[in-house]
């Protein structure tokens, strides 16, 4: 019995290596060197040929997981990822990239493609067609996209990717700001006016500046004559009448 279970052992065990053979005879990179596999990639790229590049970019690092172009690999492969529409795959590679290689010279451009990715997730087709408004869209890749913007500038202050993170993390900023403000208002129609509060308070605390400002006062100053506490309406009224003296808003809260 053991013999036999031995012989069954033995013939997987060639079948494999038959296998294995055979996918070696039709590889068509095998004996590739590492410039082979990344001139192969940086075509495919140019050709929009992202799941190509993908693999070609995967296969030298395989292969070549110690030389120069394997760390330029991974870079790369990571913007393929997302111009191929797999965001996690991206962030998962960006991630190992910077942890791997925190003093790599391109490292800045790593927090920056992250910063992208998640700015452009969830920008779909579909997605823009159910929600036209950004500000109404789900905010967890707004603020992750403003996380990693910010730790590139921060990082890397002097980095040919900053000034143009810095703009994105002002739009980013107003979009939070103005997304508060909606959770604040769809509090207030449905007459949760401590959660209507709260919500435009924490505009005012923390998004000041941003053109959200004056509709969080607006919602604030609603919830408060809701919950009948006049002296802190009045209040909220004050500080939006001497922010805002134009504010289409103010002639009806006056009234």
């Amino acid at each position: 019995m053991h013999s036999i279970r031995l012989f069954i052992l033995l013939g997987l065990f060639l079948s494999l290596l038959g296998c294995a053979g055979t996918l070696d005879e039709n590889d068509e990179t095998k004996g590739w060197s590492a410039n082979q596999f990344y001139s192969a990639a940086k075509e495919a790229m140019s050709d929009s040929d992202y799941k190509g590049a993908i693999r070609y970019f995967e296969l030298l690092e395989a292969r070549y997981p110690f030389g120069r172009y394997a760390q330029q690999a991974q870079l790369e492969s990571a913007y393929a990822y997302y111009k191929y529409e797999e965001p996690d795959s991206a962030i998962a590679t960006l991630d190992r990239f910077i942890k791997m290689h925190p003093r790599h010279p391109n490292v800045d451009y790593a927090y920056y493609l992250k910063g992208l990715v998640n700015y452009n997730r969830g920008k779909t087709a579909l997605d823009a067609r159910l929600v036209s408004d950004a500000t109404q869209r789900d905010p967890g890749a707004a603020r992750k996209s403003f996380d990693d913007f910010s730790q590139l500038v921060n990082k890397f202050p002097a980095s040919q990717y900053a000034k143009d993170s810095r703009q994105r993390m002002v739009y980013l900023r107003n979009l939070l700001a103005s997304y508060e403000v909606h959770v604040a208002d769809y509090y207030l129609r449905r007459k949760a006016y401590i959660a209507s509060v709260n919500r435009a308070k924490y505009v005012i605390e923390n998004y000041q500046r941003t053109p959200a400002m004056p509709d969080a006062l607006v919602v604030m100053v609603k919830a408060y004559r809701a919950l009948e506490l006049e002296d802190l309406a009045n209040d909220a009224l004050r500080v939006f009448e001497t922010n805002y003296p134009d504010h289409k808003e103010l002639e009806r809260l006056k009234r």
